[in-house]
């Protein structure tokens, strides 16, 4: 009986030992640093969600190498809000950080990613998505709006008394002095305005399309 008992221990560690191999070769690709993902946001996300707020994506470009298929596009990309700053005087925006967490693969694992927002003209140095970038950016939108107001304001001048030579000249000029002492006026208020004015929200909607590119390589199991 205690033959029979040490036999079948043997037997069961035998089994144990070369089925142990077998169990751990798993077929992995390797996504490298760098890579561009493009994400497609499935809610939408603002700087008036507060910080640990959860969103998700999906990717919209495939990930593959050869002929195997690492990350198929539609593949569901997890994250959170990392961070809010609130927008401050001067003209000075909200800031958005996004902290993107994890993938998950067709088999259903869910792997840790590190990604970086790119490709936006409202990105902060550190990577936050801003709404405004302060006072001096208010300036310049203040100046455009101060030459439309000036060049609607000389066309409609022109336009009034157009069949006219005589007239159209002068109802252009009139126009014309009109727009700029206006435009004028306005550039002035808002140049003390946007002093004290708070800068912008950010404001991302449902089925914005993110730019993001990996920072760290990431081993994915394959099918």
């Amino acid at each position: 009986m205690k033959l029979l008992t040490v036999i079948l221990s043997l037997f069961l560690f035998a089994n144990t030992v070369s089925a142990a191999p077998f169990n751990a070769k798993v077929k992995t690709k390797r996504i490298p640093a760098g890579t561009e993902f493009q994400l497609k946001l499935t809610n939408s996300l603002s700087t008036y969600n507060a910080q640990g707020t959860e969103f998700s994506a999906i990717l919209m470009n495939e990930q593959s190498n050869d002929s195997d298929v690492i990350l198929p596009m539609g593949s569901l990309v997890r994250g959170t809000i990392k961070k809010v700053e609130a927008p401050k005087r001067f003209s000075k925006g909200a800031i958005l950080y996004l902290d993107f967490d994890h993938v998950v693969t067709p088999n259903g694992r869910q792997l840790p990613l590190s990604m970086s927002v790119i490709g936006r003209t409202d990105l902060t140095y550190d990577g936050g998505i801003a709404g405004s970038k302060g006072y001096k950016e208010a300036l310049g939108e203040n100046w455009q709006k101060t030459k439309d107001i000036t060049s609607t304001a000389t066309e409609w001048g022109g336009d009034v008394f157009d069949d006219v030579p005589v007239a159209d000249q002068l109802m252009t000029g009139v126009g014309a002095i009109g727009g700029a002492i206006g435009g004028g006026a306005y550039y002035a208020y808002d140049f003390f305005a946007d002093m004290i004015r708070k800068g912008k929200n950010v404001n991302l909607n449902k089925g914005d399309i993110l730019k993001v590119i990996l920072v760290d390589p990431v081993d994915v199991p394959v099918i």
